[in-house]
């Protein structure tokens, strides 16, 4: 099976940096020349709860698109996010872009929706891929960051992985 270029959202409000780790470890056992945006820390939307750290992971897979979110769904079980007595969100990972696929496949709806609707999914997508066309809006991803009119309170945090930086120094201390 050829390629295919893969945009997730990966969140966590619970050992944010201890999840986000496990799950980007998990991810790059399988994924093909995985990049990760700036971290970012955001209050909930949707959930009350304590703040989350997000980010987004461009690859490339060979998986197809219910086998990948097969796997997303076992590394979040991997990390409690199904447990019963879990506290908060362990960790969520979503898939964003799946190629310019669009409509809806069993479960999800590509692209997806939150893209258009929370910072902490458009600016770090904005960033990673500013020219990426949104295949159902028709514009950039600068484009839409640019225009977005969203209400939510988003600043960069410093974040190390696999003894890398994430997040650019130029870019703490600057929110939205």
């Amino acid at each position: 099976m050829p390629l295919t270029e893969v945009y997730l959202g990966l969140g966590s409000n619970t050992e944010r940096e201890r999840h986000l780790c496990a799950g980007l470890d998990a991810l790059a056992g399988f994924l093909v020349g995985m990049t990760c945006s700036a971290v970012f820390e955001s209050q909930p939307v949707g959930i009350k709860s304590g703040p989350f750290f997000n980010l987004v992971v461009a690859a490339k897979t060979d998986l197809p698109l219910m086998e990948l979110s097969r796997r997303l769904k076992l590394i979040e079980a991997d990390n409690g996010r199904y447990a019963p007595d879990r506290k908060g969100l362990p960790l969520d990972i979503d898939v964003l872009f799946y190629g310019d696929l669009k409509g809806d496949f069993e479960f999800l709806t590509l692209p997806r929706a939150e893209i258009l609707k929370n910072a902490f999914v458009l600016w770090p997508l904005s960033l990673m891929a500013p020219d990426k066309v949104h295949p159902v809006v028709g514009k950039t991803l600068a484009q839409m960051w640019a225009e977005a009119q969203i209400d939510q309170v988003l600043a960069p945090v410093a974040f190390e992985w696999r003894g890398v930086q994430l997040t650019p120094a130029e870019m703490l201390g600057r929110s939205v």
